[in-house]
């Protein structure tokens, strides 16, 4: 078990028995939950294409180019 779902158990057990069940059904329900595949706009699968079009002709941004968008962000 990783120290996260440690402490998120140890967090569950200071809770009340009614709230431990539906945590733990929630739990178990995501644990099962096959993931359903995302379904893509056009201008998503044409902005993938795109994407993957420019990564095979080595056409990325510049550390610059990078530098400035994360600066717009205010990082």
């Amino acid at each position: 078990m990783t120290d996260l779902l440690e402490q998120a158990v140890a967090r569950i057990r200071s809770l009340p028995s009614d709230q431990q069940d539906e945590l733990a059904g929630i739990l178990l329900r995501l644990a099962d939950a096959e993931p359903e595949p995302v379904a893509l706009s056009p201008g998503e699968r044409l902005a993938i294409s795109a994407s993957k079009a420019a990564a095979a002709r080595g056409d990325f941004a510049t550390e610059d180019e990078v530098r400035a968008v994360w600066a717009s962000f205010g990082l």
